[in-house]
């Protein structure tokens, strides 16, 4: 995810940077309730108020909520196991024994990073790998009881997403090879983890899924296909995926059994980005097998997909399931990098059974560049049937909500400085996510590395 923000030039996030930043009307293109097949009834509300300033000078939410710091990174693991790994990234919450909640959480660490996650007999996959994972384990007042590693000897952990059976498939966001940058074993791949008990899980690659740089999955509860984005920085940009598995819903080590990768072409579509108007669908998507999923001479999306070539994506980051389609999120396009056109977020849905594809957000430019919408980044279903979205662009950092009737307002802003009083910075959110009983909203920081779980008068 940081390189998102290390590409994207700071636009419209700006004008939100005072903490009075409220609710604002986008006029999105496209029919915004199309991003909530299938979820709870909206409430008609167009957010919780004002930001206000944080006296802590670490998070402003507004009036009414609050937040607990339940982890930073460099303070020690409740396990002992080390300190707490840098730039945390994505996450997702399980429902555990007694009422208690389960917080598994990626660490997106480069070899560059400054805390790696630690290595664990039985976890760790790569030791020249400093990517991983963390699991929390939080009572019922959201007081941290454990904090450990659940994998280890990974790299670049950025997004994944949830099983139906309740384990998180944790994505490498690398195509690092052994022997490259240290490593002693080739990257790029999905591991399953299970964060009420990491060992039975293990350290184990999920070669079948793909070798590539992977953002985010979703899987179909029907039948079990898992949908994956691929978020390449450049061209040819990524491919969206499905993953046809031997054994769908299988349960937890069901993945390792293999199944069949493959790439999604639209008849006449090269780019997406070229598509600019919402509500252009697109009949008879084409599922081409991937020629070789492990890319072992040639990385995936410059492989021979036959004469009508396959479909590519500048940015292909959030993936959700919703009702009975599979949503995902292109980021940005720009033209300059080599996207075909140029946009600051898309949001596409897949029918399966229709085989249809279809636009339904575009983020910017023809909004008001007054407003907040741009880069959209991690996604996740709020506890009124709304969106909450982390932007991953440049200057202040929010959270926002989105509701079903296309209104945007400022769910939290980051109050942590990591550059200077003269050019001030601010680290990215990521991994939002809901406790199974949507009472709280857990989010990272991603740098200083820092989890929260906010409180308040939810609607």
């Amino acid at each position: 995810m940081s390189s998102a923000a290390e590409q994207q030039p700071a636009t419209r996030r700006q004008v939100l940077a005072g903490t009075g930043a409220a609710v604002a009307t986008v006029a999105f293109a496209g029919v915004f309730t199309e991003l909530f097949a299938g979820t709870a009834a909206a409430h008609g509300h167009a957010g919780y108020g004002p930001l206000v300033p944080d006296p802590g000078g670490l998070l402003d939410l507004p009036k009414g909520f609050r937040y607990r710091v339940l982890s930073r990174e460099g303070d020690p693991l409740r396990s002992g196991e080390g300190p707490v790994p840098s730039n945390c990234d994505g996450m997702a919450a399980f429902a555990g024994r007694r009422g208690h909640v389960r917080l598994v959480r990626n660490h997106e660490n480069r070899v560059t990073a400054n805390i790696a996650v630690p290595t664990v007999e039985g976890l760790t996959y790569d030791p020249m790998g400093k990517g991983g994972c963390t699991a929390l384990e939080l009572d019922g007042d959201n007081r941290v009881l454990g904090e450990r590693v659940a994998i280890a000897g990974t790299a670049v952990n950025c997004a994944g997403g949830r099983t139906p059976w309740d384990t998180w498939l944790t994505c490498e966001e690398t195509e690092d090879k052994a022997g490259t940058n240290g490593y002693t074993k080739d990257h790029g791949y999905i591991f399953e983890v299970d964060g009420a008990d990491p060992r039975r899980t293990g350290a184990v690659p999920l070669t079948a899924m793909g070798r590539f740089q992977h953002e985010a999955i979703a899987i179909d509860p029907h039948n079990g296909v898992v949908y994956e984005t691929e978020d390449a920085f450049e061209k040819p940009f990524g491919l969206f995926y499905r993953f046809l598995p031997k054994k769908p819903l299988g349960g937890t080590g069901s993945l390792r059994a293999g199944g069949r990768l493959e790439a999604m072409r639209v008849p006449g579509v090269p780019d997406l980005s070229a598509v600019q108007e919402t509500g252009t669908s697109f009949e008879g998507i084409e599922w081409v097998p991937v020629p070789d999923p492990q890319a072992a001479e040639t990385p995936i999306r410059f492989q021979d997909f036959g004469p009508k070539g396959i479909t590519h994506g500048q940015k292909l980051e959030g993936c959700y399931w919703g009702g009975s389609c599979v949503y995902f999120v292109s980021s940005f396009a720009h033209s300059s990098q080599g996207s075909a056109a140029d946009h600051f977020g898309q949001v596409w849905r897949y029918e399966p059974q229709r085989r249809r594809l279809t636009l339904v957000i575009v983020f910017g430019p023809g909004t008001d560049i007054q407003l907040p919408g741009e880069s959209p980044d991690n996604i996740c279903l709020a506890s009124d049937g709304g969106l909450m979205v982390c932007e991953d662009g440049g200057g202040a950092q929010h959270v926002f909500g989105l509701t079903r009737r296309g209104e945007v307002y400022a769910m939290a802003r980051g109050r942590q400085n990591i550059g200077t009083p003269e050019e001030p910075e601010w680290g990215e959110f990521a991994g939002v996510t809901f406790a199974p009983d949507h009472r709280t909203m857990f989010m990272n920081c991603y740098t200083p590395g820092t989890t929260f779980a906010v409180t308040g008068p939810w609607r």
